[in-house]
């Protein structure tokens, strides 16, 4: 099998010649600047830019070749874009290490050494990076005092929002006359010259927007106490998701093989919300979103939600979901064993193959190896599986860590 076909084999729940392994196809499968800084030193490869192509997040677009040594069998269709020198430029990582931004990303050195963002108008601060922080925290949310009467202002509301305005590739082009265009060719240039699966971020947050917008503690009280308020905004959200979900089908539905979602619906301790309300207010929508990219397009769709979201699985799969990430298997009722068994043949698991934190970043090579293993052993049988960490591997994870990771792979692998 080639890269491609592994994937779709273990999203078909057909048993893979190997099982596939992602790091960077998604903002949420990736690396920390910092730990890929570490990494590619490790590896003997200091010549390789360390390019943060998340920078609200401070996470690396890893190089074709740190992929192709790892055996990594997903792309995503981003990195096409800012593929030239001049579209980069210098900055220092909290550990002085020496990496770039995006031409296009100035974030403002505060007096107490922080970086912040301003609006266009330089009055307002849209997002921060303490002094020692490794990612942006949002610090304006513009309906946190309320619900505006008209909608008519809510895109220019939404790209204020550092999730927008400093978005990832492909979409920091997205403003651009002939970006779909160029998204289409850049596509088919890269399916032309790779036989790795191809993927494509595309957002759809109705939950996250939410809380972007109305702000974490207000939303979740809107949930139970201003649902119809709640219903207005998602109605307004859906009518901008479509809109792109329809250009994104039409540039590169039948090129990429996987468009992945984005909605946070989940805490350590159980889902943001209780099984009705998400019935209610979320899954209706889902649904629509799922059915439009499998009647437009032959793209599987798959979701990000960070947290124990085992609750909501059976209607979220209803809805049209193949793909879960990042799987975060220390979260209440999110155990390894468990998933496999009741939704195994159900849903492919994308990620819990480790613990970013507590094992990965703290335990010894030998422990990454162990902890791997036991998780391919359980999660790998009968495909439904891509290997990733859980979330993004983060700035403390050890290279010699990372490296055991792959390499107990690897052995896996070889052994079944």
């Amino acid at each position: 099998m080639n890269s491609r076909e592994r994937i779709l084999a273990a999203i078909s729940h057909k048993q893979p010649d190997r099982v596939p392994i992602d790091l960077g196809a998604t903002p949420s499968s990736g690396i920390s600047a910092i730990a890929y800084s570490n990494l590619v030193k490790h590896i003997g490869r200091e010549d390789l830019p360390v390019q943060i192509y998340d920078v609200v997040q401070q996470l690396a677009q890893p190089d074709m070749s740190v992929l192709d040594k790892f055996g990594i069998d997903v792309l995503d269709i981003g990195r096409t874009f800012n593929d030239q020198f001049s579209d980069w430029q210098p900055t220092t990582l909290a550990n002085g290490a020496v990496a770039s931004y995006p031409k296009w990303f100035n974030p403002t050195k505060m007096s107490d050494g922080s970086f912040v963002t301003f609006d266009d108008d330089g009055q307002r601060i849209l997002s921060r990076m303490p002094v020692g922080a490794t990612f942006f925290d949002q610090t304006y949310f513009p309906y946190v005092d309320g619900y505006p009467d008209s909608y008519e202002n809510l895109d220019a509301e939404m790209g204020r929002i550092m999730w927008a305005r400093d978005a990832h590739s492909p979409w920091d082009h997205s403003g651009e006359s002939d970006f779909w265009q160029k998204l289409r060719e850049n596509t088919l240039k890269l399916r032309e010259t790779t036989d790795k699966a191809l993927l494509v971020v595309c957002g759809c947050n109705l939950f996250e927007w939410g809380t972007f917008l109305r702000r974490m503690d207000n939303f979740l009280m809107d949930l139970m106490c201003d649902p119809d308020n709640v219903e207005r905004l998602l109605d307004q959200l859906m009518i901008r998701h479509l809109a792109t979900l329809e250009k994104v089908c039409d540039a590169v539905g039948d090129i990429v093989d996987i468009i992945r979602f984005g909605d946070d619906l989940g805490m350590s301790s159980g889902p943001f919300m209780d099984e009705e309300t998400y019935k209610t207010l979320f899954k209706p929508r889902h649904k629509i979103l799922c059915d439009y990219v499998k009647s437009h397009s032959e793209m599987h769709t798959f979701i990000h939600s960070c947290g124990s979201i085992s609750m909501l699985m059976p209607h979220l799969i209803e809805a049209g979901i193949e793909i879960f990430n990042p799987v975060q298997t220390n979260a209440w009722k999110m155990e390894p064993n468990f998933l496999k068994k009741e939704f195994g043949k159900d849903c492919t698991f994308w990620g819990g193959g480790i613990e970013t934190v507590g094992t990965l970043n703290v335990g010894t090579p030998e422990q990454v190896r162990e902890q791997v293993f036991e998780r391919l052993e359980i999660l790998a049988q009968g495909g439904g599986f891509v290997f990733n960490t859980v979330h993004n591997i983060l700035p403390d994870v050890p290279p010699q860590n990372i490296v055991a990771m792959f390499d107990a792979i690897r052995e896996f692998n070889e052994r079944n």
